[in-house]
């Protein structure tokens, strides 16, 4: 468990084929609710990305419990070894190889975390030939809710690039270090000064969170085409 109602799960095709996608993206796994319905969720790849997936290899992704949910009961009850159903990975919700800008805002809550944490070989990359800042705002309510934060706080660590400020909405660490933040994740973007000639935002996370940063980007002066969110399908 990442955290008391996150799950981190591993997976291999079983068809032989390896599994690799663009960091960034998701998959959808397909399964049925009880009365049959067909149903699918989305879940983006988490692994760290740093070379091409070869047929064998693992891919991660963070699944949130919500109790009495279908695909909850899924993912409790698989097995280790256990087959799902999935299909992709899908999505745009990527670094552009185009992209010219100067600073990256990458701003999430919960699971909504997890696309970043893939993009760390090409966040290292841009940095240390692009010069690019970058800056990660996570949100969640404590500590313990803080997906993958050792990942990001290394990376920090060793990428002076890369600021990581966690975002605490009810609890704060017993000892924070400078760069935790209380509060939620939008009340930050003062601090940070979006700014239209410098930055590309990307978000993902709780919906309400996602349009309070639109609008507050929006409100800074950042275009659409600066703003990259990811929408996921959940079922039809």
């Amino acid at each position: 468990m990442l955290a008391p109602t996150v799950g981190h799960y591993q997976f291999v095709r079983d068809d032989g084929q390896p599994l690799d996608f663009q960091p960034g993206q998701f998959i959808q796994v397909h399964f049925a609710y009880a009365d049959g319905t067909a149903a699918k969720r989305s879940y983006s790849l988490a692994t760290i990305h740093e070379h091409a997936q070869a047929p064998g290899e693992a891919v991660e992704i963070a699944v949130s419990f919500v109790p009495g949910g279908a695909a909850t009961a899924l993912f409790e009850g698989l097995e280790t070894g256990g087959h799902i159903s999935a299909s992709g990975p899908y999505g745009r919700f990527c670094l552009q190889p185009g992209d010219h800008n100067a600073r990256y805002l990458l701003i999430a809550t919960g699971t909504g975390v997890t696309p970043y944490r893939s993009m760390l070989p090409l966040l290292r990359r841009a940095i240390a030939e692009r010069g690019v800042e970058v800056v990660l705002l996570q949100g969640a309510r404590t500590p313990g809710e803080l997906l993958y934060s050792e990942d990001f706080s290394a990376f920090a660590a060793a990428n002076p690039g890369f600021r990581y400020l966690p975002c605490l909405s009810r609890e704060l660490p017993v000892a924070p270090s400078a760069e935790v933040r209380s509060g939620y994740v939008q009340q930050q973007l003062g601090e940070i000064g979006p700014d239209p000639a410098r930055d590309i935002a990307y978000l993902c996370g709780n919906p309400d969170m996602v349009d309070a940063c639109v609008e507050a980007l929006k409100s800074a002066g950042l275009g659409n085409a600066q703003i990259r969110r990811e929408k996921y399908v959940s079922s039809k």
